[in-house]
């Protein structure tokens, strides 16, 4: 994520561990498959070598991440292809497990960098949602939703992160929406995912694309070439936020897209030509808006589709995929992007069922720690179209707390400031909610609450509040 165009591959540098580079020059020695419409037996192939090929990229410490971007992507990919990153392990040993060192690396103080933006929180998002590790809930101090919440602009409602840096809010969006609870639902408000929605639209150009920079208001951004990774992530974000594919956005899109793909061979053209990458993430666009990237318009007077492509760039039996059509050599990231775009994964997926006995599909945080400072995302929705998102910080002084204590908290210690000014009753262990911010219940129109996607229900100071909950206020009947 967070890629400058002008220095895209040097920011997604990855470091094979050196071990692999005997397993990397055998695999360059098997020419790619000759392009053909890819058959279902043929994406069953490709995955599977695919995964292969992935997990050769774990080191000899469980880890594919570290204190910058690196492999963890990779999480996505093998949950689109039906691998649990708990059954991932280097030479068999589950202590090492790819989750369980992912988690500990998220938990830490340190990550992601002492100098953090709104996309590493979102990159975790996505990528602990694939590994089966709750990312609201990864420590008794570490909430990424709540990260997230916390850099939402309050000038600019539905950005995420300054605005300028489009790809902030279209992966707040990705991330959001896409990383779903432990039981499938919502975690997030629709209205706030509402607002991004908002944000994704301004921001499509006049050809139906997007790029990484901000285009809203700007008609000579606006007017722009389009980018095909851009276009696929901003397709994606949409439809997770429940836009449908027939949506006139996606619609014109799709269109894009089409205009971009090249009939020899089934490629998209990209804005620094033709590549697997910018391949995988269209790909992943259409996955996630249910369009299907082998037929109608991705078919082209040649027979060729994206997905062929994608194949035609695998190593086999290798299973890494090149970077571009030239390369001799198998891309770590290329491989991630791939490999998740031909299994149909969108830009993460819910984690599959492990296979490793006794190894549950979830792990989070199952209550705050007394005296440990934690976070918990909030919202705020005035029912009239007044919306504030923000993280907010106390120290919890048992294993669960309270929505009074939750909004007492917000008054002084909310990221944004602001999201929370006053509560009546303003303390009290005990009481209905009758006013926020200034907004007093008025007959059948009270003040309302849910916890994770839960259906509303009165608001009251003594409301049972869980490590990780994600706690959406509205006013309304």
């Amino acid at each position: 994520m967070s890629r400058p165009r002008t220095s895209r591959r040097a920011r997604f540098a990855v470091t094979v561990p050196a071990a692999l580079a005997t397993f990397g020059a055998v695999a360059a020695l098997t020419a790619p498959p000759a392009s053909a419409t890819s058959t279902p037996a043929q994406i069953a192939t490709s995955k599977t070598n695919g995964v292969t090929y992935l997990k050769s990229l774990q080191a000899a410490d469980g880890s594919y991440a570290g204190s910058g971007l690196s492999n963890e992507w990779a999480f996505s990919a093998f949950a689109a292809a039906g691998t649990a990153a708990v059954d991932v392990t280097p030479g068999g040993d589950a202590t090492k497990n790819a989750r369980k060192v992912y988690r500990d690396l998220l938990a830490t103080s340190g990550w992601p960098s002492a100098t953090p933006v709104v996309t590493d929180y979102e990159r975790g998002t996505l990528n602990a949602y694939a590994a089966g590790i709750d990312p609201a809930r990864i420590s008794a101090s570490r909430n990424l939703i709540a990260d997230i919440y916390g850099y939402w602009q309050t000038a600019e409602a539905g950005y995420f992160g300054p605005s300028a840096n489009y790809n902030g809010t279209v992966f707040a969006g990705l991330s959001l929406a896409g990383a779903r609870t432990q039981s499938g639902a919502q975690r997030v408000p629709q209205a706030l995912l509402d607002r991004i929605v908002t944000r994704v639209r301004a921001n499509q150009h006049n050809d139906g694309g997007w790029n990484y920079s901000k285009a809203e208001g700007n008609p000579a951004q606006l007017g722009a070439a389009s980018d095909i990774d851009m276009t696929g992530a901003s397709m994606a974000a949409l439809c997770s936020a429940g836009v449908p594919a027939t949506d006139p956005d996606i619609v014109q899109a799709k269109a894009f897209l089409k205009s971009k793909l090249v009939s020899t061979s089934g490629a998209f053209n990209a804005m620094y030509g033709v590549n697997t990458n910018s391949n995988g993430w269209a790909v992943s666009g259409l996955n996630a808006c249910g369009i299907n990237p082998q037929t109608g318009d991705f078919l082209t007077p040649a027979g060729r589709t994206p997905i062929d492509f994608l194949i035609a760039q695998q190593f086999n039996p290798g299973g890494g995929f090149k970077y571009q059509p030239a390369n001799t050599t198998p891309s770590a990231y290329a491989s991630i992007d791939a490999l998740r775009a031909v299994a149909g994964g969108g830009f993460t997926a819910a984690p599959p069922v492990p296979v490793t006995a006794g190894a549950p599909q979830w792990v989070a945080q199952s209550a705050f720690t007394p005296g440990t400072a934690t976070e918990l995302a909030l919202s705020v929705d005035d029912g009239a179209g007044g919306l504030s998102v923000c993280s907010v910080a106390f120290t919890p002084t048992g294993t669960t707390t309270t929505l009074g204590e939750v909004l007492t908290a917000a008054t002084g210690a909310a990221t944004p400031a602001g999201c929370v000014t006053s509560v009546t009753p303003a303390s009290g262990a005990t009481g209905t909610i009758t006013a926020v911010n200034g907004k007093a219940n008025s007959g059948t129109s009270t003040w309302k609450v849910s916890v994770d996607g839960s259906a509303p229900a009165a608001a009251t100071r003594d409301r049972v509040v869980q490590v990780g909950d994600t706690i959406a206020l509205r006013w309304g009947v």
